[in-house]
């Protein structure tokens, strides 16, 4: 089960935020909006996945990655590397 299962309505709401913010960026591109706006608002969008990203992760390490190790074994082993790996991903991005 996923960490967010919990409050997945509050998590599509927030998806759905920056779906709109990129959707605006898109009429802004068709409207030739000048450039440095659609930069500013690209810098917003990518600001919002980024928080997105940070607050899944945390909820990640503090459910099931904490969970796994309680268990122990295998299982924990693999959880970090894998929570591991995600945050690599998300500090070269």
């Amino acid at each position: 089960m996923a960490s967010y299962s919990g409050h997945k309505d509050d998590v599509l709401k927030r998806l759905r935020r920056i779906e709109g913010q990129i959707r605006g960026l898109q009429r802004m591109v068709e409207e030739d909006t000048y450039c440095i706006d659609v930069l500013t608002q690209v810098s917003a969008a990518t600001s919002a996945l980024k928080s997105f990203s940070l607050a899944l992760l945390d909820e990640h390490l503090n459910c099931c990655v904490t969970a796994a190790i309680e268990q122990g074994g295998d299982g924990a082993k693999a959880k970090v590397e894998e929570a591991s790996a995600a945050i690599a991903r998300l500090v070269r991005s």
